[in-house]
C-alpha cells in the first residue's frame, strides 16, 4: 500500500507544483523556499547539536505548538528546535511567535511525503525525535523515522469521525502508519478512542495544549487600544471565517437589529482579504480595513472593519464584545474557540463543529459558548448579548473560567516526551 501511495505522489507531483504556483498568485509565500519542499537546503545548520523536530502545518497548529516549544527550550537548553510547516502563514506565525528565541528555533518547510525527499530532510537536520502536531500523519515520513530509530510522537492529537472514516478507506496504509507512532497524546477521550481504532499504540489523553496558550500582554494591550479607537460602539467579531461564510453573514446583516454596532470580520486566509472587501463594498456597506486604520479613531459611519492582518487574533478578540468563531456555519468542521475564551469573551458557534466536537460541547455546557443554527440566528443572539451587559459579563467570566480550568496539557505532553529525548 505504501508503494502505491508513493507512486501516487510521484504521478501527482506536476499537479502539486502547478497548484503551488497557482496559490502563489494571491499568496506569494507559496513561491518562496520551494527547494525546501524537495529536501534541498541552501543553508548550513551550523555546529552539530541535539535536535528536536516539531511539525506544525499551518497557523492553528503553530500557535498550538507554542507552549510545547517553549517548554522544550526551557527543559533542554542544549537542544535546538527545527520547526516545520506546510503553509506560508504557518511559517510567518512561527517567525513572529519565536522571534525572541530565533537563534534556537530553525524554520523550514516539510518536504513532500516521498521517501527520497524525506531522507534528504532527515540527513540534513538529524533530528533525535519527531513531534507531529494534531493531525499530521504522513506514511513515508513516519516509516523513514522508524527505520532510523527516530521516535515519532503525535501531540495534541485530534481525529474526528469524518477523518476516521477517510482513514479507514485507506485500509492497511493508515493502520500500519498508526502502529509505527511511538506515543500519542490525544486531546480528548473521544479522540483517543478513534486513534486506537486505527491500531495506534501508547495512546494517552493529555488535553488540548491550546488551553495553555497565555494571551500575550502586548496583544491584549493592542486590542484595548483598538477598542478605544472604535469608540463607545458595541463590537461583534466574526473571526476565522471561511469561504462562503462571509457572504452568508453580510446577506443576513440588513435584517438584523444591531443598531450602531461595529461588525469586525477576520477571514481565516489572507488571500481572501481582497475578496471579502469586495463583498462588503458590493452590498453597499461602509467599510474600512484594519491595515488602513493606523492609530486614528474609526470614523463613526464605518459599519464593517475588515481584519486584514496576521498575528493579531488575540487583539481582535480583546477588542470585541462578542466573538463568533467561523468555519462552523458551513460543514467545514469549525475552529477552536479556546483563544476567545482565554480573553474572557462570550462565544457564538455555528452548527458544524465536528473537528472540535468535544471541546465545543464542553464550552457550551460550561456556559462559555452558545450554538446557533445559521447566520440570522447568530446575529440575533449577538444582538441580544450586545444589549445585555450583565449577561455578557457573566458569560465572559464563564468563558475565562472554562479556559483556565483545562490547562496543564503541556506538562502531560512533556511527561510523554522525556523518555524519548536524548
Amino acid at each position: 500500500m505504501r508503494f502505491v501511495y508513493s507512486m501516487f505522489w510521484g504521478l501527482a507531483m506536476p499537479v502539486v507544483l502547478a497548484r503551488l504556483w497557482w496559490r502563489g498568485r494571491k499568496e506569494p509565500g507559496y513561491r518562496e523556499h520551494v527547494a525546501e519542499r524537495f529536501g534541498s537546503y541552501g543553508f548550513d545548520i551550523g555546529e552539530p547539536e541535539p535536535t528536536i523536530w516539531v511539525h506544525a502545518v499551518s497557523v492553528g497548529e503553530t500557535r498550538a505548538a507554542e507552549p510545547l516549544v517553549r517548554a522544550l527550550l526551557a527543559e533542554y537548553p542544549r537542544h535546538r528546535i527545527v520547526l516545520t510547516h506546510m503553509t506560508p502563514t504557518g511559517r510567518a506565525t512561527g517567525r513572529a511567535l519565536f522571534a525572541d528565541v530565533s537563534g534556537r528555533v530553525r524554520q523550514s518547510y516539510l518536504p513532500y511525503d516521498i521517501g527520497l525527499l524525506v531522507r534528504r530532510f532527515l540527513d540534513h537536520f538529524q533530528p533525535g525525535v519527531c513531534i507531529l502536531m494534531e493531525t499530521e500523519v504522513w506514511p513515508n515520513l513516519i516509516a523513514q523515522c522508524t527505520q532510523r530509530l527516530v521516535p515519532v510522537v503525535l501531540a495534541n492529537a485530534r481525529l474526528s469521525e469524518r477523518s476516521l472514516r477517510k482513514a479507514n478507506r485507506l485500509g492497511g496504509l493508515m493502520r500500519d502508519t498508526a502502529r509505527q507512532i511511538d506515543v500519542i497524546g490525544a486531546q480528548t477521550d473521544a479522540d483517543a478512542g478513534r486513534v486506537r481504532e486505527l491500531g495506534a499504540r501508547q495512546v494517552h489523553v493529555t488535553g488540548s495544549i491550546k488551553f495553555d496558550i497565555v494571551p500575550p500582554e502586548a496583544m491584549i494591550e493592542r486590542g484595548l487600544r483598538l477598542r478605544r479607537q472604535f469608540g463607545e460602539r458595541p463590537v461583534l467579531s466574526c473571526a476565522i471565517t471561511r469561504e462562503g461564510e462571509d457572504a452568508l453573514i453580510l446577506d443576513a446583516l440588513p435584517a438584523a437589529d444591531l443598531g450602531d454596532a461595529l461588525l469586525l470580520i477576520v477571514p481565516r486566509h489572507p488571500q481572501r482579504f481582497d475578496e471579502v472587501a469586495a463583498m462588503i463594498v458590493a452590498r453597499g456597506l461602509s467599510m474600512m480595513r484594519r491595515s488602513a486604520l493606523g492609530d486614528g479613531d474609526l470614523p463613526a459611519g464605518v459599519q464593517v472593519l475588515l481584519g486584514d492582518s496576521m498575528g493579531e487574533m488575540f487583539a481582535y478578540h480583546a477588542a470585541a464584545d462578542v466573538v463568533f468563531i467561523g468555519g462552523s456555519l458551513l460543514p467545514l468542521g469549525g475552529h477552536n474557540l479556546i483563544e476567545a475564551c482565554a480573553v474572557g469573551k462570550p462565544v457564538l458557534i455555528g452548527p458544524h463543529t465536528f473537528n472540535f466536537a468535544e471541546v465545543t460541547e464542553e464550552a457550551i455546557a460550561a456556559g462559555a459558548a452558545l450554538r446557533v443554527q445559521g447566520p440570522e440566528a447568530m446575529l440575533q443572539q449577538a444582538e441580544r448579548l450586545l444589549r445585555d451587559e450583565l449577561g455578557r459579563r457573566k458569560m465572559g467570566n464563564k468563558a475565562l473560567a472554562f479556559a483556565q480550568q483545562h490547562r496543564g496539557a503541556t506538562g502531560r505532553t512533556m511527561a510523554l516526551l522525556r523518555p524519548l529525548i536524548r
